[in-house]
């Protein structure tokens, strides 16, 4: 008996786990949305499973995921509803973010601006990591909303975020250079997700 009803609350659970990958994109006042899967300043991978609706750590050769490298510099995730089309010469994947701020935990939602675009090639596929800030300001460890300003006033964090990216995995990532706030808007935008 025990057993059957500890089976049903798994499937219960399981079965009431919320949805993070088809969330909507933009929140209902038009503020984009992001879920963060690995907490700045860590390194173990975690991904989302969108068929188990589960934060799991990314698995190789067996084993949990962590990079041998400094922790990510900022908080890393995925805009929802989105997909990077592998047919048009993407990952497959949600199109992933870089949220600049304290370091927030695993499944968050936290609304966003974007600034910026990482155009990066991995592989040979477009792997495009949007920067962005929280559109809270109170929750930003930087205070801008543009790239202009985030490449004038914040030319360190550029240049780490750059950094990181091509020496935190041993894959070799090219870097084709980066796009400003309406780029990286219109990249949302043009792989956002028909429900």
């Amino acid at each position: 008996m025990r057993k059957t009803i500890l089976l049903l609350c798994l499937c219960l659970t399981a079965c009431m786990r919320q949805d993070f990958y088809h969330l909507d994109t933009f929140n209902e006042n038009g503020i984009l949305q992001a879920v963060v899967e690995i907490p700045a300043g860590t390194n173990l991978k975690i991904e989302y499973n969108k068929e188990l609706k589960q934060f799991l750590p990314d698995q190789k050769e067996g084993k949990d995921r962590s990079i041998n490298f400094i922790g990510y510099p900022g908080n890393y995730g995925f805009i929802p509803s989105t997909l990077s089309d592998p047919e048009k010469g993407g990952d497959g994947d949600a199109l992933d973010v870089l949220v600049l701020s304290e370091s927030l935990p695993t499944a968050t939602i936290i609304n966003i601006i974007p600034i910026a675009v990482l155009k990066l090639i991995d592989k040979g596929e477009q792997d495009y990591k949007i920067i962005a800030v929280p559109a809270n300001r109170d929750e930003r460890t930087i205070d801008t909303e543009t790239y202009q300003s985030f490449a004038t006033n914040f030319k360190g964090a550029k240049k780490i975020i750059e950094l990181w990216f091509v020496n935190y995995d041993t894959d070799q990532l090219i870097i084709q250079g980066w796009g400003d706030e309406q780029e990286a808007i219109s990249e949302i935008k043009k792989l956002i997700e028909s429900k």
